[in-house]
């Protein structure tokens, strides 16, 4: 019975000392967020829109807020200006301030976007790359008010690290664009 044992455990032993390697697939993290459900905000100020539970939202001055996610570490920058025959210069300084990224971003994409039962016209800046702020977007009722926007995370710009938090804000921010009201 010793003889058969010792066998097998020689057997064993050289069965496992080949020296095939076998690929294993490639690990992802997997990061799951919770599920937002949207509050209406109305402040003392001339638009009003709908923003995720999950945000801390803070007025400022002239109607800018601050949108702050405190588990993803980011704050969306919301300024606010009101048109005074000035609607190109106030876009054009929107639009270069998102074009300043050039020099770091991979590519930006423009998405644009239009309501025109509730007067909102606008577009969404998705900007590629280790840049300061990812998403950009401004909104309009090309008459009297424009809303832009800049999202911020407190970290290193790291694209592919952040890729899923950028994506997850960004649906809070298109919803944001399309619940946005302009008060009369």
């Amino acid at each position: 019975m010793k003889k058969y044992f010792l066998l097998l455990l020689v057997i064993l032993v050289f069965q496992s000392c080949k020296n095939e390697t076998i690929p294993k697939p490639k690990p992802y993290l997997k990061l799951q967020y919770p599920e937002a459900t949207y509050v209406n905000y109305n402040f003392n100020c001339p638009y009003t829109f709908e923003i995720s539970n999950l945000a801390t939202v803070h007025l400022r001055d002239n109607c800018w807020l601050k949108i702050e996610y405190p588990h993803l570490k980011a704050t969306i920058h919301i300024t606010y200006r009101s048109v005074d025959n000035n609607l190109n210069e106030i876009l054009t300084e929107v639009e270069k301030l998102t074009f300043e990224h050039t020099v770091k971003a991979d590519v930006i994409n423009a998405i644009p976007y239009e309501n025109f039962n509730k007067k909102v016209y606008g577009k969404l800046y998705a900007v590629e790359g280790d840049v300061a702020t990812n998403i950009q977007f401004r909104v309009t009722d090309s008459v009297k008010n424009v809303l832009a926007g800049a999202l911020y995370f407190y970290a290193k710009p790291n694209y592919d690290s952040i890729l899923p938090a950028i994506k997850y804000i960004e649906k809070d921010i298109i919803h944001l664009v399309e619940s946005l009201e302009w008060k009369k």
